[in-house]
């Protein structure tokens, strides 16, 4: 792996390496908190004209919009946050980031060498805490290995199947001084990320396919992850059958398609489940098996042949077992794929697609009330006004389920949310970054009123910023997602579940220097939505809707895709 740059001749201190490494890398924007032990990192990026340093208002916020920025790009995120509570600040964020393979370096300042193991002022053994959480993390102690470390780590970052990398810089090698010289190559003997697919397993495929009434194609983050947007869309116009798609598989492929069944798994689609249930060959692209999705694992796809195709290895027969495993780039298995299917001549499976088709109209999705404003008339009057031309972030909880059901997106990258770890908070910063990845596209940011305060101080990066988010607050009073397990499983005790105490949204947009808006009928929610549209200010727009309000269909946890509660 050749360097992109010409190697340096330069004696700079520790702290301008990074930065002439980051732009090594290409990196244009940082997201970070300033303390005491990155205070020297902080004084050259003052003086840096190349990168540009947004800050946040938590450490918790530089990381989740260091996540929206690298997922609506397709590259590294960069953030930094000091010692101590700075870095233990950015666990979750690691850990998110890990969960749903998103390629994150993140930087952080360590008390110096001296100090080091002596429980000293804001020390954390912050590369140790996060090694199940991230893909690797560093501890430099010696400048002579900064320039390699940056190198490696955004390597190890984006390579394979991406993730995390934590960098821990004690204080005083940011100060000394050092030839800088940028490694021209990686040698890492112990990280081979690129396996090839065994042609055994394509001829194998094929077979698979034609055999097969009712087949059916499953698209999970891992093929966002592989860039293999149109790999994927050849082969499902190859096959001419339809797809599903897991949460973080969103986007991949238009949901304007007719061919298109929406997210499978607990709150997906009636539809999508039915035909899970029914398939006879899953052709699973990049996707996990998670719990969220199989249900009870017995029953899951009973009648299926299973194809797995992953880069990953240990993802292989973990959840569930699969009868053909394609290992290898996802993007370069299915150019060999393709190439070779489209020597075939492939069933038509007319029945099945007509009885998909069948089943589409006669389970369409219900979020249906006399009395308040449906999330589902919310969100689908946001997709007459953008029509798929949009970037689009969510919360955690009843909020990010109702997005993913109706909102329609047309590109990969474009909906772009909290996966596997389910992180609350993550929906506010996620769209600082977004925003300043796309400043000329309207992003959305879809939230529920108990996640939305759980990085609520992220509106002021967003003023401050000018970075003219659209704040969507389907505002129930309730933590809604917690309220309807306890209404479906726990006889409606609803315990701690209560939110009537929170702020005035609007007032809280206003002071932060938003725009807010409170909207109670379906007559005020387009003006709404254009006005938000039309301006360049941070926009939160509070939409009261009913507290009793559950999203459907609902999977029970360890259920089958074939019971759902359905309204």
């Amino acid at each position: 792996m050749k360097n992109k740059v010409a190697l340096q001749k330069e004696v700079l201190s520790g702290a301008e390496i990074i930065l002439r490494a980051l732009e090594a890398e290409g990196v244009r924007d940082i997201f970070g908190y300033p303390g005491g032990s990155v205070i020297p990192l902080y004084d050259a990026i003052y003086h840096n004209k190349k990168l540009n340093h947004i800050l946040t208002r938590h450490e918790q916020g530089a990381i989740h919009a260091a996540a929206g920025y690298a997922r609506a790009t397709g590259e590294v995120g960069v953030c930094i946050a000091t010692s101590g509570p700075g870095a233990t600040n950015l666990v979750t964020g690691l850990a998110d980031a890990f969960m749903d393979s998103t390629p994150i370096v993140a930087i952080t300042g360590q008390v110096t060498n001296n100090l080091l193991g002596r429980d000293s002022f804001q020390e954390a053994h912050i590369s140790g805490i996060v090694i199940p959480i991230t893909k690797y993390s560093y501890l430099v102690k010696d400048i002579k290995d900064l320039a390699r470390v940056i190198h490696e780590a955004f390597y190890i970052a984006k390579s394979g199947r991406p993730g995390p990398v934590l960098i821990d810089i004690p204080k005083d090698v940011t100060v000394q001084t050092a030839e800088f010289n940028y490694p021209p190559i990686i040698d890492l003997p112990g990280y081979q990320p690129v396996h090839l697919v065994s042609d055994t397993a394509i001829d194998q495929t094929i077979a698979a396919i034609l055999a097969a009434e009712r087949p059916l194609i499953f698209i999970g983050g891992g093929a966002v992850n592989a860039k293999a947007f149109r790999e994927v869309a050849e082969l499902r116009k190859l096959l001419s059958i339809p797809f599903t798609y897991s949460l973080m598989g969103k986007g991949l492929l238009s949901d304007y398609e007719e061919a298109s069944l929406g997210m499978l798994g607990m709150h997906g689609t009636a539809y999508a489940n039915y035909a899970m249930h029914e398939t006879d060959l899953v052709i699973g692209l990049g996707v996990r098996f998670d719990d969220r999705v199989t249900g009870k694992l017995s029953e899951f796809a009973k009648h299926a042949t299973v194809i797995h195709a992953d880069i990953d290895g240990a993802e292989f027969n973990k959840n569930v077992q699969a009868d053909i495993i394609l290992h290898g780039d996802l993007k370069e298995t299915l150019q060999i794929l393709n190439k070779k299917l489209a020597k075939v001549t492939l069933p038509a499976w007319k029945s099945w697609k007509e009885h998909l088709a069948e089943l589409k109209a006669t389970h369409p999705l219900q979020c249906e009330n006399d009395k308040y404003l449906t999330p589902a008339f919310i969100l689908e009057s946001i997709n007459d006004l953008v029509e798929g031309e949009a970037f689009f972030t969510t919360e955690v909880g009843q909020n990010q389920m109702w997005a993913a059901q109706y909102l329609k997106c047309k590109y990969p990258n474009t909906f772009i949310t909290s996966g596997g770890l389910g992180t609350m908070g993550y929906g506010l910063p996620s769209a600082t970054g977004i925003q300043k990845a796309h400043p000329d596209k309207p992003v959305f940011l879809i939230a529920g009123d108990g996640s939305l305060q759980m990085n609520i101080q992220e509106m002021a990066t967003l003023v401050q910023n000018k970075l003219p988010v659209n704040i969507i607050l389907l505002n129930n009073y309730s933590l809604g997602m917690v309220k309807q397990w306890q209404n479906f499983f726990f006889d409606s005790r609803y315990s701690s579940t209560d939110m009537t105490g929170q702020p005035d949204f609007v007032k809280l947009a206003e002071a932060y220097g938003a725009v807010g808006k409170r909207i109670v009928t379906q007559a005020e929610v387009a003006p709404a939505l254009r006005e938000a549209l039309n301006s360049d200010k941070v926009y939160l727009l509070d939409f009261q809707i009913d507290p009793g309000q559950n999203v459907y269909p609902m999977v029970p946890a360890g259920g089958t895709l074939n019971n759902m509660y359905l309204a």
